[in-house]
Order: C-alpha cells, then sequence, then structure tokens
C-alpha cells in the first residue's frame, strides 16, 4: 500500500472530535483571578497594623451589641439580679467565638472597677470620651495590641453604673455590693468613659483577617441567556 494511502487509511479510523463535543470552558478569567486571589501575598507592616485595628473593632463592638442584647433581656426579665451574672462580655457566646476566630483575647480596664482584676492605672489621654480613638501596636514580632475608650453610651448601662439612690435602688446597689465588695463602678453619666477596651491578637489572626477582607470576590455572572 502506498504511504499517503496508509495515512490517508489511519486518519479515517481515528476517532473524531466535533465542535459540539468540545467543551470550552467560559469563565477563563474568573478562574484566573480566583487563582490570584489565592496566591500567597507578602503582607507589609503597616497592612499587618491596620488589620489589628479591625479586629479590635470588630471584637469590641461584638461585645457591646451582644451584652447589651443579653442585658435588655436579662433586666426585663428579673432585673439586676438576673442581669449581674451576665455582665461579662468577653464570656458570651458571639464575642468568644468571634475571639477565637481571631486568635485574640478580650479585657476590660478602668481605674474605678466592679472587680478589682480589672483595675488599671489609665492616662488621661486613655479616656477619650470619643470611642472610636485606637491605639494599636505591634509589641512583639507575632503579637498586636489594641486599646479604645470604653464609652458608657447606653441608659440601660445606669442602672448599675449610675448614680446609687438615683439610678440605682438602694435594693439594687445591695445586690452588687455583695458579689462584688469592693465595687468603685458607680456615679457614671451617660456618654462617660468608664475605662478601655484592650485586645491582644496573634499575628497569624490578624494576617487571616486581613487576607479575607482585601480578597478579591467575583461579582456572578449574568446569564447569557
Amino acid at each position: 500500500m502506498r504511504p499517503f494511502l496508509r495515512a490517508a487509511l489511519l486518519l479515517l479510523l481515528l476517532p473524531a472530535c466535533r465542535p459540539d463535543q468540545v467543551e470550552h470552558l467560559s469563565n477563563t478569567k474568573e478562574l484566573a483571578v480566583e487563582s490570584a486571589n489565592w496566591e500567597v501575598k507578602r503582607i507589609m507592616p503597616q497592612q499587618l497594623l491596620r488589620a489589628a485595628a479591625w479586629a479590635g473593632d470588630s471584637l469590641t463592638r461584638t461585645a457591646e451589641r451582644e451584652l447589651r442584647q443579653v442585658l435588655t433581656e436579662k433586666l426585663a426579665a428579673g432585673g439586676v439580679a438576673a442581669a449581674l451574672p451576665y455582665c461579662h462580655p468577653e464570656a458570651l457566646p458571639a464575642t468568644d467565638s468571634l475571639a477565637k476566630a481571631l486568635q485574640a483575647s478580650l479585657n476590660r480596664f478602668s481605674a474605678r472597677p466592679r472587680n478589682p482584676v480589672h483595675l488599671a492605672q489609665l492616662r488621661p489621654t486613655d479616656l477619650n470620651a470619643a470611642d472610636t480613638t485606637r491605639q494599636v501596636a505591634r509589641t512583639e514580632q507575632n503579637e498586636f495590641t489594641y486599646q479604645r475608650p470604653l464609652v458608657l453610651t447606653d441608659q440601660l448601662c445606669l442602672r448599675c453604673h449610675g448614680m446609687v439612690g438615683q439610678d440605682i435602688s438602694a435594693a439594687d446597689y445591695a445586690l452588687i455590693q455583695q458579689k462584688f465588695p469592693q465595687d468603685q463602678a458607680t456615679g457614671y453619666q451617660l456618654g462617660q468613659p468608664m475605662g478601655v477596651w484592650r485586645v491582644n491578637l496573634k499575628r497569624y489572626g490578624v494576617a487571616e483577617l486581613w487576607t479575607m477582607k482585601t480578597r478579591k470576590v467575583m461579582k456572578p455572572r449574568k446569564p447569557l441567556f
């Protein structure tokens, strides 16, 4: 058999691929962007500080929101006696869960605390009434700190931290003193700073938050038909 006839016969025997049998990728651009998003990128020191501020804001705002919800419910159900055991925002479920996700620990400190374990000497600059004033620092290679004022912004809090005999009844204050005999956290007014929130953060959690918040998310494509 002649060579050209042999080649023609082989071509006829090979399975043919028709255009309708070829699967074309229609989202190659999205796949390329998604691949780039998941590449390991170097995070600069200033970006880590910014992420630490994001993490501190998120954790403290979550604590304030959850505490307000819980205390509103408990005060309505049973007054100060029912609410007093729950005034520990760092231990509340949503706050604790977020702290674990961020690899962070949340604390409160005051020059006039209810619980002596929260006692700290604070500077006047720490007690700025603008509760958005933040202090963020990288204390070690893998450690960050976050601090902002803890301000009494809710009328609800006066039930336990306001003026005794005016905002706090004598019976309620007796309950507070029974649980916290060294209490100093009364006499506050609405809008007054009571202390500070402090958050300690691990580098891994901060870096992960930066990655998640800055990762591009492709918008869903509109169907062609």
